[in-house]
């Protein structure tokens, strides 16, 4: 059975992977970078290299864009857009959720069918099972090309609208990487006073799991927009915060991830949440500080 052919446009670590896989599956690839050296290893692996964009354009129907953001959409793809016309657009580029319903409705000028994704995983593990794309957009467009995109990771279609994948995806990227510099934080204040990563490793990960274990307590009091402060108070998180930043002060680290963590703290006790539980720090993320 023939496989769909794939344009894929940008050859950064994760256009390369989904290259890759989209290769090993059997899948004719067409490939364009603005540095077209990149594609060199892959065009020796099997792929196609376009001359033009345009003409990467004319060689599939669908067409998977790997690039920084989408500023770089425009800058790659509006010289070439005429040839947009009758394809399919599944951008994977991170961006926000109103540069994708923007670049949605620029992509629909220019008649093309338009998907918006946001990639789960890095680029080593593309093509490994686990692993998962958001995707939002028509879903006549998401079901008709299903199993191409699956052959880079699982695909979750999030609904029709253009920003909902890069608002999921957004959510995620501010988990992770608030959590990861909250472990670096700690690392930096175990290691200044002589305690290895490695030691200190258990703990992390104990710290992890049990903090995902508060998740769907977290997830009901801010959908019933209630926050009972029975298992603690706000109050009593601001003065905890409070001593995370003075014991990083102590041990002449930087404070700017504690100092943030307990001015925030302190914003949600001004404004009156102080009886309440922590969970209810979500009213004051809801507005801009003033």
């Amino acid at each position: 059975m023939s496989r769909q052919g794939v344009t894929l446009i940008g050859l950064g670590p994760m256009g390369q992977a989904m290259v890759r896989a989209l290769l090993a599956a059997g899948h004719p690839v067409t490939v364009w970078n603005r540095t077209p050296g990149k594609a060199d290893g892959l065009v020796a692996e099997g792929a196609v290299r376009a001359a033009t964009v345009a003409d990467a354009l004319a060689a599939n129907e669908l067409v998977v864009l790997s690039l920084t953001d989408y500023a770089a959409m425009y800058a790659v793809l509006e010289p070439a857009a005429a040839a947009l016309d009758g394809r399919v657009v599944v951008n994977l580029s991170s961006d926000t959720p109103e540069q994708a319903r923007a670049g949605a409705e620029w992509a629909a000028r220019h008649g093309a069918r338009y998907l918006t994704g946001g990639v789960q995983v890095p680029a080593r593990l593309i093509g490994q099972p686990g692993s998962a794309t958001f995707y939002s957009g028509p879903e006549d467009v998401f079901e008709a090309h299903r199993a191409t995109l699956e052959v880079l990771t699982e695909a979750d279609h999030r609904g029709a609208d253009p920003g909902l994948s890069q608002v999921y995806y957004q959510a995620l990227m501010t988990v992770f990487w608030t959590t990861m510099t909250a472990h670096l934080q700690a690392q930096a204040l175990v290691g200044a006073h002589g305690v290895t990563a490695a030691e200190y490793l258990p703990y992390a990960v104990q710290a992890a799991e049990t903090a995902a274990y508060f998740l769907p307590g977290i997830a009901k009091d801010v959908e019933a927009g209630r926050y009972p402060g029975d298992e603690g108070t706000l109050a009593m998180c601001a003065a905890s915060a409070e001593h995370a930043l003075h014991a990083a002060r102590d041990a002449g680290l930087d404070t700017t991830v504690p100092a943030a963590l307990a001015a925030l703290f302190g914003r949600g006790v001004a404004e009156g949440h102080g009886a309440e539980s922590f969970t209810s720090l979500v009213e004051v993320l809801r507005k801009p500080a003033a």
